[in-house]
């Protein structure tokens, strides 16, 4: 990766095009450390940690702590992927939308992506309003009345609108998928708070404190902050080898030989070459996990707002204790979704009988099976067992975080595997669009 962005600086268009993607990731950091007025943020901090097993725990981590701080990028940029995940289902559900994506060319992409939009911008002004309504409820605003209410909520959905901005601004100006390059900035900046915690827990563990006037939660408080040196090191070890298996997924893929007939057209003879079509194993990317992660907080994230879920022996305190983000149950519900949400995408992308008809279309067969039907339902099973492994993989990364935190004690690391696939997935994509538009530039120079 080193090697490739080092190639790719001697190259005077991709240098700006790199400090083009440096100077907005600025101004993305910049804008996530302007405090939007009129909030307390040094309760909500402690608010957000001590909800951490809630889907606000998960938007804190994706925007790099922004929401926790209360900064003008605090929605960072997932209306926008609310957005266009709601406009790529509808595009499959309503056929006038179906149309426009499918045959309306470049016209109907611009379209698209102006309804996507324009749903942005809704979307933000429903959650900046939720956030306030959350933020209210606790005693966090610091002044009442209609104006401080609106500056909030057009703050917050003004720092979603503008960081969508930013992200096409990137994917146009730039170097790779500009909304993607800033969800893992967000994410990367977490890493020195991480770093400081780890140290700071080896430090407490080998500090022997004084603890005779210290009262039992303090002392408890102070036992779950330590941090056994073994211990951090094989969470360091353990996260590597993460990555390491991480990339070995995200790279692997089932490449279905194709053999196109030969067709004698006037003079010339044409097909008769033999190709592959690459099946990635996790088709569906982190998407699985988000959407996971989202529908298995939904009842923690309604014990916010209901005042006697902090009452213990109380109805709804005993419903989320069962379903606490640590929880054996929880893991099991959270893995489920996970398999379900990935058979759910894999289907969207990748449809067997059209790229059966396709292949029929322009005389290409699958050696072994005829065109049609039988090669469809051979794609089929293909992409079930592929499906399959690619969920139960996303299961185990998701899960992994919360059997560390229920065997070591250490805890808000329940969206780490979440955080990894992201970030090695974009970087892999990036540093693949970086490759791609060297060998253009070469293809060029050789051609010239």
């Amino acid at each position: 990766m080193l090697k490739t962005i080092r190639n790719a600086w001697k190259l005077p268009d991709l240098r700006n095009k790199l400090l083009f993607v440096v100077f907005a990731l600025l101004i993305f950091r910049l804008g996530a450390a302007i405090p939007v007025p009129y909030i307390n943020t040094d309760i909500l901090q402690q608010t957000i940690s001590a909800n951490s097993g809630t889907i606000f725990g998960l938007l804190n981590t994706l925007s790099g702590s922004a929401l926790s701080n209360a900064t003008l990028f605090a929605l960072s940029i997932q209306p926008y992927i609310n957005a266009s995940i709601i406009i790529q289902l509808l595009t499959i559900a309503i056929p006038a939308l179906e149309r426009l994506a499918k045959d309306g060319g470049e016209e109907g992409k611009k379209k698209i992506q102006a309804i996507t939009r324009y749903s942005t911008v809704a979307i933000g002004l429903l959650q900046g309003f939720g956030y306030y309504t959350l933020i209210k409820s606790y005693g966090l605003v610091t002044s009442e009345g209609i104006w401080p209410a609106l500056v909030i909520v057009v703050s917050f959905t003004a720092g979603a609108v503008f960081l969508m901005w930013l992200g096409e601004q990137i994917t146009e100006f730039g170097v790779g998928n500009g909304i993607s390059i800033i969800l893992f900035t967000g994410i990367v900046s977490r890493g020195p708070a991480m770093i400081t915690t780890i140290v700071s827990g080896i430090k407490k563990y080998l500090s022997t404190p004084d603890m005779t006037d210290w009262t039992e939660e303090a002392i408890e408080l102070y036992n779950a902050q330590a941090m056994h040196p073994l211990v951090a090191a094989l969470l360091i070890v353990g996260m590597l080898a993460l990555v390491v298996f991480i990339v070995f997924v995200s790279n692997a893929e089932r490449k279905i030989p194709v053999q196109y007939a030969k067709r004698v057209v006037g003079r010339k003879m044409y097909g008769g070459q033999s190709t592959h079509i690459p099946i990635k194993v996790n088709l569906s990317g982190v998407l699985p996990i988000i959407f996971a992660q989202s529908i298995a907080m939904i009842p923690a994230t309604i014990g916010m707002f209901v005042p006697s879920s902090t009452v213990e022996g109380s109805g709804w305190n005993t419903f989320l204790t069962v379903f606490d983000s640590s929880s054996a149950l929880y893991a099991v519900i959270y893995f489920i979704l996970i398999i379900g949400f990935s058979y759910f995408y894999a289907t969207i992308q990748f449809n067997p009988i059209e790229v059966a008809n396709n292949l029929k279309k322009n005389g290409g067969f699958v050696p072994g099976f005829r065109p049609g039907r039988p090669t469809a339902e051979f794609l089929g099973k293909v992409l079930n067992r592929l499906t399959f492994f690619g969920a139960i993989y996303l299961g185990i990364v998701a899960i992994m975080p919360i059997i560390v935190e229920n065997i070591t004690g250490i805890v808000n690391i329940s969206v780490g595997g979440t955080s990894v696939i992201i970030v090695c997935g974009v970087a892999l994509e990036t540093v693949k669009m970086i490759e791609n538009q060297m060998l253009m530039r070469h293809y060029k120079g050789f051609l010239e």
